[in-house]
Parts: structure tokens; sequence; C-alpha cells
């Protein structure tokens, strides 16, 4: 239940400008957020002649940093030589004034996090394209004496004519902002780095094959190479255990997999190899044409209308003047987390990794839901707020059915890679995979930086507002916030998270205790079985 038509689909990309947004970037008036995170915000924006355009905008005390400075300067000047089919380039940049900044083309396509999120994994001849065309860009990017260092599924946007690789080299200018990294700290994103990364070692290309072989099995199956958990624990298996296999199809793309994988960065394959041996397992006449690479379902996501525009008002500036620390939403704001869809979050999805080794790190995530898409107002109401028509009569508000008996549930503990199935009578937590994808009704997924709260495909989430008061009503009601998955940078002790399944099921999850050491979210759950028989008419009075 993810909506219809461009308006739903963009509520997944696109967040309204707050009031600590700049209007203005360079020579570029902003229209949208398209995310956060430890190294910045990352904006919609346009070139004067009407093109689409990612801007990241780094954080102001990153850019009074002189070390970071000087790094951001020399990656920026390497990433403008990429040119590669499956990259997304890097088309201007300021890295010398008060507020460094650089703009990527914006590509429209969800991230291959975001697809397997909301769909599953994908299909064999998907994944073995994906991992061609990933690879190609990986060419380009060390052909311009690069490292990505950060490559995520987060990082790769699927596109109609392929993937795009985004973020490369900026994970370096990173390493050396002492604002943040210090002594015994690794830049990364735990469930996606190498052995020699884990381990403080020096990194080269054979470092990014690694990862494109995590790529692989994520993407074939659902759930990272090395499981979840902790950094401590992921990075662990990393340097010392095999990868999980078992849920790969045997065969050529096993083989690529486990070959990628090699603890030994001399006996990865190159990425030219990578694309022979892809190309090579495809059958022949397999290449499908050009915009059907994908699943159906994943394609739909990219026929949405045009990304929201600019306000009439915004003007070209020199700089942005700076930001202030991002405020916590009010409580007419909606709590519902967007794991930008589109290439959102995207043509930079702010790459900073994550800070490792002495605990997990991040910021922001991908930011909140758009209550109403382009709108620059910090004030927005709730979109279940309906404005009087111009006689002055209230909408008569529609019905739901009364609450069904409800079943209770209370402290679940639900380790990292588990999930609920509402389904089931009693209720407990369940190990996570591909062969019980359907049943992942609510997820508590580690694989991601941060950490994600997590449903199945045909389900929805939403985050309820502070001081919300959680009840079957509330649960029930149709929601345009509704997303597939919920940040864990958003979500606090006495948080509530609302789940609309496709069997049927309404459930209120309350989080009562956040992951410590352990990695175990404890929520209590109530839920209400075939609730939602009557609510399909409700929701349309």
């Amino acid at each position: 239940m993810h909506g219809s038509g461009a308006s739903a689909a963009q509520l997944r990309q696109f967040q309204p400008l707050e009031a600590d947004d700049p209007p203005v970037v360079g020579r570029y008036p902003l229209a949208a957020r398209l995310g956060a995170g430890g190294m910045g915000r990352v904006y919609l924006a346009y070139t004067p002649g009407g093109r689409p355009v990612a801007i990241k905008v780094v954080r102001p005390e990153l850019g009074e940093d002189p070390q970071f400075r000087a790094r951001f300067q020399r990656e920026v000047r390497a990433a403008e030589r990429v040119q590669g089919l499956y990259t997304a380039p890097v088309v201007d940049s300021d890295t010398e004034g008060p507020v460094p900044w650089l703009a990527t083309a914006y590509i429209p396509g969800p991230s291959l996090a975001d697809a397997v999120s909301r769909h599953g994994p994908l299909p064999l001849p998907t994944v073995m394209l994906l991992l061609a065309g990933t690879a190609e860009a990986l060419q380009a990017i060390h052909g311009a004496g690069l490292v990505h260092r950060d490559l995520k599924p987060s990082n790769v946007l699927l596109a109609a004519d392929g993937p795009r690789v985004i973020d490369f080299g900026i994970a370096r200018a990173a390493e050396s902002g002492t604002a943040l990294t210090g002594s015994g700290m690794v830049v990364g994103t735990p469930s996606f780095m190498s052995p020699e990364q884990a381990a403080g070692a020096a990194v080269g290309p054979a470092t990014d094959v690694f990862a494109l072989g995590q790529l692989a099995v994520y993407a074939a199956s659902g759930t990272p190479a090395f499981g979840e958990g902790t950094s401590h624990a992921v990075l662990y298996r990393i340097v010392h255990e095999w990868p999980d296999l078992s849920a790969l199809p045997g065969g050529p793309l096993k083989e690529l997999a486990a070959h990628c994988l090699a603890k030994d960065p001399a006996a990865r394959p190159g990425p030219p190899e990578v694309i022979a041996r892809c190309r090579a397992a495809l059958p022949a006449g397999a290449m499908p044409a050009p915009g059907q690479w994908l699943p159906a379902a994943v394609a739909a996501e990219l026929a949405v209308g045009a990304p929201p525009r600019p306000p009439r008002t915004a003007t070209a500036a020199t700089q942005p003047t700076g930001h202030t620390r991002r405020r916590r939403p009010s409580a007419t704001r909606r709590r519902g987390v967007v794991m930008a869809g589109a290439a959102a979050v995207a043509a930079l999805a702010v790459g900073a990794g994550v800070v490792l080794l002495s605990g997990d790190g991040g910021e922001d995530g991908a930011g909140e839901a758009a209550s109403s898409p382009g709108s620059g107002d910090a004030s927005a109401e709730s979109p279940r707020r309906s404005e009087s028509p111009p006689g002055g009569t209230e909408p008569e508000a529609p019905t739901l059915p009364d609450a069904p008996d409800a079943a209770e549930y209370p402290g679940l503990a639900i380790p990292a890679g588990y999930h609920l199935y509402l389904g089931e009578d009693p209720v407990e937590p369940r190990a996570s995979g591909a062969w019980n994808m359907a049943q992942i009704d609510f997820r508590y997924f580690t694989g991601e930086d941060p950490a994600l709260l997590r449903t199945a495909e045909g389900n929805t989430l939403v985050l309820l507002e502070a001081g919300e008061e959680g009840s079957f009503a509330a649960c029930a009601a149709d929601d345009a916030q509704a997303v597939a998955s919920v940040s864990m940078d958003r979500v606090e002790e006495g948080s509530q998270v609302c789940v609309r399944t496709a069997a049927g099921h309404v459930a209120l999850i309350t989080v009562t205790g956040l992951p410590g050491a352990e990695d175990t979210l404890t929520v209590d759950a109530t839920v209400w079985r075939d609730a939602r028989a009557g609510l399909g008419n409700a929701n349309e009075s």
C-alpha cells in the first residue's frame, strides 16, 4: 500500500525545505530536501536551464576544519574527472566558499536499498546487469585515481537504463577530517566494508570489488553477506569468517560473489573480469530492451511526475549563510521517515559513511516524509488536516469500523536482523531471510546506517507524531505518510509505529527499549487481526 500516481511516489522522495534550510545554494534555487547525513544535507535544485541536480551542502563545522577542506577540495577535483555512463557526474562545486558544496546530476530512480526493502530480492538477470553496470562505474572511478570506499546499496541508484553509482571519493575526504574521525576510528558502513577497512589497513580498488560482492549477495538475497548485528560483531565476521552465500542460486552468481569476497585483496577479480563474467552468465539474446532491465514493481517507481520546483521567490545567491542544528519535528509535522525511494537520497546520498569501532554513528537519516513536496513552510500542517472549502463547511470525516478485539504482546525483544510476523499467535521474533520475506511485517534491520525499521512489500509503516495517542483508529486511518521503512535515528523510547499489512492485520508497535550493547530492540505490540476488511470503503468516503 505505497500509494499510486506521482503524488504518492514523490512523498517517498522529496521533503519540504525547513526554516533552517537556505533558499539558494550558489546559483541554484532549492526545491526540496533529498536527505541528510554525517557530512551534510542533500537538496534538489535546478540549473538555470531547468535540469534537476542534487546538491550536497557540507556541514559548517566541517568546512571550518582545514584538513577536511583540503582533502574535500582534492577529492571533488578528482570526482569531476569521472565521466562513466554508470555514474552520477559532478557538474558544479564550490570548495573554497564559507560553506563548501557540490552538485551532481539528479538520477530519477530508487536506490538498491529502497528497491530491496520494498520489493524483496531482485531476479538473477537484474542482479547480473546490476553488477556489470556497477563494475563499469568502478572502472571509471578507479581510472580517475579514486577509490569509492563506501559502495553500499544506498549509493547505487536504479535508473531506467541501468545502475548509477554515487558518492565516489567523498568518503575519503572525511577520513582526514578531525571533526569526523579520531584515533582507532574507521570511516565506512559496517555491513559493506572490506577486511582491510575493518582492520584499518590501506585500501585500494580491490576494496570496492569486495563491496561489489556484498552488493551481489544483498541484491539477490535481501540480506547482507556477513549478517547483521553490532558493528563489532559484523566487522569481526568480515575479517575472520566466510560470507553466507546459502541464499544465492548455485552457478555463476554464487561463484562470482565468492571470488569478489576473497579476504586477500590480490585474489579478487578486477572490474573488467566482473563485467565479462556477468555478460557470459546471461543467456544469448537475454539482454533486455532499454528500460526493461528492472522487475515491473521496481520499474513502476520510475513512472512518477516531475520533481517539485523551487518557489518563484528564490533568487540566485553566492553562498548559503550556514545552517543550524536540525530541529526535532514539531507536533504538527509527521514523523514518518522516508528512506528516500528515488534517486533522491541521491546523487550523493551523503556519503560520509559511519564512524566505527568506538560505537555506531550517524547523524540524520533520509529525513522525514514531506507533507507537501516543495513547500518551504516549517509550520506546515499535518496532511490529516483538511482545508475548509470556500463556503466554510468542514468536509465530513470518514467513518472507520469499530475496533476488533486486540491481542497484546508485551516485552518483545527483537535482535538485529529479526522481525515480527503478525499472522502468528503468539507473535514472536523470527530471524529474517529470503525464505520468509513475505512474513516480515515489522523488522529491525541493521544492514544500513542508520538502522531501519522495515516492512515487506505491500505493507506500510507510519511513525506517529510525538504526543499523538496510538490507537486502532489512528493506525487504521488512511495516511499519505505511510512508508516502507523508518530510520532509527527518528525513534526513541515511547515512539509508536503503526503497521498495516496486505494480509489485513493492523498493529501498534510501542518502543519500550532502544538497542544497546546486545543490539536488541524491545517493543510492546498490540495486534488487530483481519481488521482491514471494512477499511477500504471507509477510507474512500
